[in-house]
């Protein structure tokens, strides 16, 4: 039989490996570091042979292709030596779409901001139409996992799938009925040579063999889409339609001044009625829209969504109010975009919490609105220099190195009537395992607060 190698034991490789071999493949999971539970038992309860600790290049190298967990850098010693013997390295998502059952179709979501709200927003809208939906990619189980534990006859209507410019990276086959290109700005350059372009071609990758019956969806008032889209439209088969969210142009818009999101055929609905606030979250919603259309969703099953849906954790989430004082987990916003439109949706003066590991981020886009909405910056980090350095003389700065003193700081510079605000444009290795560990502690401690 064939050998199929997983690269990583996380939740993409665990769902790649039962997949495998519930194909009749030969498989070998293999990660650096230990694996986590529950994946580990799984693995031995399924007898589905694996490595930690290291790689066994040996083995590895008689692979007939290889699925890479989507944190694996091309520069690893171990995909070096895969691509220099020529084995394919394809992601979870291309693995397990070769299984698609023929009756399921995708909606396919990538950005740099915004996915997984609007992945869950799509996911909950189609639900509420009836649709047998499910979630996948960077959120809920992956789908190679769904793909083997479900029977084709029993597969969703829709899967609707998160994609990181990682995952899209490896793929090559793999095609979204529906896809979702959100917006670009600066995010994970130090996987792409430090070159915006390469990052922009690898979220482009959406586009794939789309069809004409398939519909690509895309920001018609982000930069970086506008200035690649030419390069794709010759070659792009898919219908197109774009959204606006900003200047009240096109068919599918929102107008500042009404406050009305519509589509020119009739959908109409006031921004206000939903309870996700922000215009980042009135252009994830004008997407969700699209394709909610296009699958074939009655516009009042929409529109009671929209009124419905609350939003998705680490994201805007508020936490508790203490002593007057509003404490918001922002956690997910890991670059300076994210926290732009997050400052943008402050209506109370803010104490900001930011900062951990640096991804070149360059702060002086959000000038205006620290200048504007934000009271005092609490710096949360291992090394504070550029936040720091970049903030001073602006607004007050407090520099701590853990969060009890970040809330410490934030009790002294906090009163009735404001926000505290974590929304760190950075990602959390430095003192947290990731964003989600980092939002949990931060909610746990704010709560610990309240009590």
């Amino acid at each position: 039989m064939a050998l199929a190698v997983i690269l990583g034991g996380g939740e993409s490789g665990y769902g790649s490996a039962v997949l495998a071999a519930v194909k009749g493949y030969d498989v070998l999971l293999s990660d650096s570091g230990s694996l986590r539970e529950p994946y580990r038992t799984q693995l031995v309860e399924r007898n589905i042979p694996f490595e930690e600790g290291g790689h066994t290049l040996e083995k590895i190298l008689k692979a007939e292709f290889v699925v890479k967990s989507p944190g694996i850098p091309e520069t690893a010693p171990v995909v070096r030596a895969i691509r220099e013997k020529g084995i394919p390295v394809i992601s979870e998502i291309e693995f397990a779409g070769r299984y698609l059952a023929p009756q399921t179709r995708t909606v396919c979501i990538t950005g740099s901001n915004g996915k997984t709200t609007t992945t869950t927003l799509i996911y909950e809208i189609l639900r509420a139409a009836g649709f047998r939906a499910s979630l996948a990619g960077n959120i809920g189980q992956s789908l190679a996992l769904q793909v083997a534990e479900i029977p084709q006859a029993d597969q969703p209507d829709w899967y609707v799938i998160e994609l990181s410019s990682f995952q899209l990276d490896g793929m090559y086959d793999f095609r979204a009925d529906i896809a979702l290109l959100l917006n670009i700005t600066p995010d994970h350059l130090d996987r792409y040579d430090h070159r915006m372009e390469n990052y922009v071609a690898s979220k482009f990758r959406i586009t794939q063999n789309l069809r004409p019956q398939d519909l690509f969806v895309y920001n018609g008032e982000d930069p970086e889409t506008l200035g690649w889209l030419p390069r794709v439209l010759p070659s792009l088969a898919a219908e197109t339609c774009a959204f606006y969210a900003k200047k009240g142009e096109g068919a599918v818009r929102y107008d500042t001044e009404t406050g009305m999101m519509s589509w020119g055929d009739g959908f109409r609905f006031p921004a206000a009625e939903m309870r996700i606030k922000g215009l980042h979250n009135i252009a994830n919603a004008l997407a969700a829209v699209v394709a909610c259309r296009r699958a074939g969703v009655p516009d009042e099953v929409i529109m009671q969504t929209l009124r419905e849906f609350g939003g998705v954790e680490h994201r805007l989430e508020p936490v508790a109010t203490i002593d007057g004082v509003e404490y918001i987990n922002d956690s997910k916003a890991t670059n300076v975009d994210s926290v732009w439109y997050a400052l943008q949706a402050m209506t109370r003066p803010t104490v900001w919490i930011a900062g951990g590991t640096d991804k070149g981020n360059d702060y002086a886009v959000l000038m205006p609105l620290v200048r504007e909405h934000v009271k005092a910056l609490v710096c949360m980090g291992l090394d504070n220099a550029k936040l720091v350095r970049s903030f001073t003389g602006v607004v007050p700065v407090y520099d701590t190195a853990s969060l009890e003193d970040a809330l410490k700081a934030c009790r002294e510079a906090a009163e009735p009537g404001d926000t505290v605000l974590l929304s760190p444009a950075c990602a959390s290795f430095d003192l947290f395992r990731n964003y989600e560990d980092r939002g949990e502690q931060f909610k746990k401690a704010v709560r610990s607060m309240a009590e």
